[in-house]
């Protein structure tokens, strides 16, 4: 019997929100021994067709990712803007945002899991694929990532 509603157990990815990414990337790339990552910006609302709280928004943020075997770790440095990432990081200051999880069939997971009483936040495309955050604090005690890339 699965009754698993993304279809893997498998996380991903973890995500923080940091103040500076650089001085934060550094850090890590220190500790772990490892090349420091280049930063970049997420895309415009044009592209990216962000959505917060069912509206389109314009935010955006600065993301550093360290390849760390199966797991990536992403750091998140947010613009001024109403997002996920700001509002988190203005209400819970700096540390863990979310852990997110691969998935096929991003419309219908979102729905599911809306079904099951998490709603979707935040979602957006980027170069490959789409992003959902979704609120999942009061079940799970931590915001759940839906990634799914294109084939």
């Amino acid at each position: 019997m699965n009754n698993n509603i993304l279809g893997n157990r498998t996380i991903t990815q973890i995500g923080l929100l940091v103040h500076d990414i650089e001085a934060t990337s550094k850090a890590y790339a220190q500790f772990f021994g490892v090349e420091k990552p280049d930063w970049f910006w997420t895309d415009t609302v044009d592209k990216a067709q962000t959505e917060y709280n069912g509206e389109s928004s314009v935010a955006r943020a600065k993301l550093a990712f360290f390849d760390m075997g199966a797991l990536q770790l992403e750091l998140i440095e947010p613009d001024e803007h109403p997002s996920t990432w700001r509002d988190h990081l203005n209400a819970h200051g700096e540390g863990p945002h979310h852990i997110a999880f691969a998935v096929e069939g991003m419309k219908e997971k979102v729905a599911l899991m809306e079904k099951n009483g998490m709603s979707l936040v935040q979602k957006g495309e980027y170069t490959g694929g789409r992003y959902a955050y979704m609120d999942t604090f009061k079940s799970l005690k931590v915001m759940l990532e839906l990634l799914e890339n294109d084939n």
